[in-house]
C-alpha cells in the first residue's frame, strides 16, 4: 500500500509524543495531529512535570516500570544536551516525606531514579511533622516549553497539525488509514468509555527562586515543584469533579500546606492559579481496536487515561502505541497483499 495516513486525536503530552514516536518507528508514515485544543491551552499545560510515578492499581507493575523507564531515559539524555533549556528538561533534587513509615519503603522506581536513599536524621530535622523520608534527584519538565519542543520536533519530520474538534473516531476513516486516540479526558465521551473520570488537580504558580529542592508529602496531596522560571505548589485530587474554575479557599488551603513543609514560601510572589481535569483510570488504555461499519474497517490505537502520572510514562506508552500502529500497518499491507492475489 501507499504511504500509510495516520491521525493522532489529541495534543497533549501523550498525544504528541505518541506522534513522535510514530514518525520515528515508522518513517513511510504520514503523520497528522488533530486536536480541539493546542499548547498553552491542553491539561497537560497545567502539569506540574514531575518524574515520580503515579500508581496504577490495574496495570502490572513490570509494564509501569518499563514505561518509566524508558520515559526517564529518554528526558535524561535531552537534559544532558543542547536541547535542555528548549525543551524545559532539567534535574532536581529534593525529599519525598512521611508522616509514618510506608508500607513500602523502596518504591518500583527507586533504582531509575538517580541516588535514592532514606533520608538521614539531620535531613529529618528540616521536617518536624514527618518521621520517615526518601531524598532522590529526578527531572522535572516545564511542561509548556516541552510540548513547544515536541511540536517544533514534529513539524521538523514532516507532520501537518490542524484544529480540528473530533466528535466521532468513525469521521475520520475516509481520509486516514489508522486513528489514534490520545485525548485524555475527551475519551469518555469520544469513545464512551465509563471507566475513565476526572481528578480535579488544583496548583499554584509562584515566584520563589530561592527554593532550589523539591518536597513531597509522601500522600501525594502537597508538593513543591521548582521549575526553571516558577515553583508549583500543589495541590488537590477532587475525584469526579469537572470544575475548571480556581477555588479561592483551595488556593489558601494549597499555600498553608506548602508554608508548613517550607516556611519561606510566605515570602512567594505573583502567584497564579491553575486548574486541570486528570485523565483517571484504574488501568491506562494502551490497546488497539477494530471499529467496523457496513463491512469498512477502521483500526484505531488508545492511548489515554494517565491520570496524574502522564509525564513520568508518557515517552514509555507512546513507544508501545507506536508499536502498536506498526502492527497495523502491518495488517493492512498484508490485507492489501491478499486483495492483490
Amino acid at each position: 500500500m501507499a504511504s500509510p495516513k495516520v491521525a493522532v486525536v489529541g495534543a497533549g503530552v501523550i498525544g504528541l509524543s505518541t506522534a513522535l514516536c510514530i514518525t520515528e518507528t515508522c518513517p513511510s508514515c504520514s503523520v497528522t495531529v488533530l486536536s480541539d485544543q493546542f499548547s498553552p491551552n491542553t491539561t497537560s499545560d497545567v502539569a506540574a512535570g514531575m518524574l515520580i510515578p503515579h500508581t496504577y492499581p490495574d496495570t502490572p507493575i513490570h509494564r509501569q516500570k518499563q514505561w518509566f523507564k524508558e520515559t526517564f531515559t529518554y528526558l535524561f539524555a535531552i537534559s544532558n544536551s543542547a536541547e535542555a533549556s528548549e525543551a524545559g528538561i532539567h534535574l532536581v533534587s529534593g525529599w519525598q516525606v512521611f508522616k509514618s513509615v510506608p508500607k513500602e519503603e523502596l518504591p518500583f522506581w527507586s533504582d531509575i531514579v538517580l541516588g535514592f536513599r532514606a533520608m538521614s536524621e539531620a535531613e529529618l530535622l528540616k521536617f518536624p511533622q514527618h518521621r520517615f523520608g526518601q531524598a532522590f534527584t529526578t527531572l522535572k519538565c516545564d511542561c509548556p516549553s516541552y510540548l513547544l519542543w515536541l511540536e517544533k520536533r514534529l513539524k521538523a519530520a514532516g507532520t501537518q497539525m490542524y484544529t480540528r474538534k473530533v466528535a466521532d473516531l468513525w469521521e475520520l476513516h475516509s481520509e486516514y488509514d489508522i486513528v489514534v486516540n490520545c485525548t485524555g479526558m475527551g475519551a469518555h465521551q469520544l469513545v464512551g468509555d465509563k471507566q475513565l473520570f476526572p481528578v480535579r488537580g488544583q496548583v499554584l504558580k509562584v515566584h520563589a527562586p530561592w527554593v532550589k529542592q523539591f518536597i513531597r508529602d509522601g500522600d501525594g496531596l502537597t508538593y513543591i515543584y521548582p521549575g526553571i522560571h516558577r515553583v508549583t505548589l500543589g495541590g488537590t485530587r477532587e475525584k469526579g469533579s469537572w470544575s475548571l474554575s480556581p477555588d479561592a479557599n483551595t488556593t489558601r488551603d494549597i499555600l498553608d500546606r506548602c508554608c508548613s513543609l517550607e516556611p519561606s514560601l510566605q515570602g512567594a510572589q505573583d502567584i497564579e492559579v491553575k486548574v486541570g481535569l486528570r485523565p483517571s483510570r484504574l488501568c491506562v488504555r494502551v490497546q488497539r481496536e477494530v471499529l467496523s461499519q457496513g463491512g469498512v474497517k477502521l483500526p484505531v490505537v488508545h492511548n489515554y487515561g494517565h491520570g496524574a502520572g502522564g509525564f513520568s510514562v508518557h515517552r514509555g506508552t507512546a513507544n508501545e502505541a507506536a508499536h502498536l500502529v506498526g502492527e497495523c500497518i502491518s495488517a493492512l499491507q498484508g490485507s492489501s497483499s491478499r486483495a492483490k492475489l
